[in-house]
């Protein structure tokens, strides 16, 4: 397992040297220069030009790469052009709302997705199970932003019971951080809850119908001690699948739903970028994101040798 985990963290370099060509390439494919962006549109070509010197968008493409490349390497990710300050330093101060955000929204996943599709599992084809798997096609059928949206119109306008922008701190005030976070982790997490309640609902039914659950109950387990200690210990490969796919989804859904919320994440600061020509700051947040693409994978495929004995790591 070590040389496992060893290996992984190795082909680190590669992917991120791979996802950092693709991002230095897809934000300058955007047309607009960020001189001219950052100057206004009064200025003058000279006063442009000057700029673009200075902040040494006039060489090569190749050169512009090694040059951030080295920066990379130096534990370093440029400064922003905008901001004034360096990337790293912008995207940490941000990163605490992104990941509060995916957090909350792969908990509120999780803790409906996987009773759900056990509760359809036990009885299928019933009425329970119809009705979970056709709020699950509901859910799944609904884009995060427009779920978002509607939570946003019921408990923030209509009702009144949540606040429909803003942020505040776990540290300033705990019961703020929930109130403020907890439509946007419901827009997020109750798409991501349906995948989670099919998947879990296929992989017991499938389980359910072996020989073993059969010769269990037929030695007079009680249900939830077959359902819990030898069905879902066996489907956990097939979940912590989809959670972990979920997880990935989540954190690139949050981007949307912060600029819906007008959360001050890491998916505000990459759409500011982007729209300002920040090509550092685009850089920066896109290599952020792979690396925890990846952290996650690894992650999960840990797990998988903690629930099932029977998977091994040569």
């Amino acid at each position: 397992m070590g040389r496992y985990i060893a290996r992984r963290l190795v082909l680190l370099a590669p992917a991120w040297l791979l996802m950092g060509v693709i991002a230095f390439a897809l934000i300058r494919l955007v047309p607009g220069d960020p001189a001219a962006v950052l100057l206004g549109m009064e200025a003058t070509p000279e006063a442009v030009e000057r700029l673009r010197e200075r902040l040494g968008l006039n060489e090569p493409l190749p050169v512009q790469f090694g040059i951030w490349l080295g920066q990379v390497v130096q534990g370093e990710l440029g400064r922003s052009f905008f901001l004034g300050e360096p990337v790293l330093q912008a995207i940490v101060a941000r990163l605490p709302v992104t990941l509060s955000l995916a957090g909350l929204a792969l908990l509120v996943a999780v803790l409906l997705g996987i009773p759900a599709g056990m509760h359809a599992a036990r009885r299928p084809n019933s009425s329970t199970d119809l009705a979970v798997m056709g709020l699950a096609v509901l859910g799944l059928s609904v884009p995060d932003f427009a779920m978002g949206l509607g939570l946003m119109l019921l408990f923030g306008v209509t009702l009144r019971w949540l606040p429909i922008s803003g942020y505040v701190a776990l540290t300033a005030d705990a019961v703020g951080w929930v109130l403020h976070l907890l439509m946007p982790a419901l827009a997020l997490g109750l798409v991501q809850g349906a995948l989670v309640a099919r998947i879990t609902r296929s992989s017991l039914l499938e389980i359910l119908a072996t020989d073993y659950i059969r010769t269990a109950r037929a030695k007079g387990l009680a249900e939830a001690a077959v359902m819990g200690r030898h069905a879902f210990r066996n489907a956990l490969i097939q979940v912590l699948t989809v959670v972990g796919n979920a997880a990935v989804v989540l954190l690139g859904g949050a981007f949307v739903i912060e600029t819906v919320f007008n959360l001050p994440g890491v998916g505000n600061l990459v759409v500011m970028a982007v729209k300002r020509r920040d090509y550092p700051l685009v850089q920066g947040c896109i290599l952020l994101i792979a690396t925890v693409v990846i952290v996650v994978n690894l992650v999960v495929d840990v797990l998988y040798a903690s629930v099932d004995p029977q998977v091994r790591y040569q």
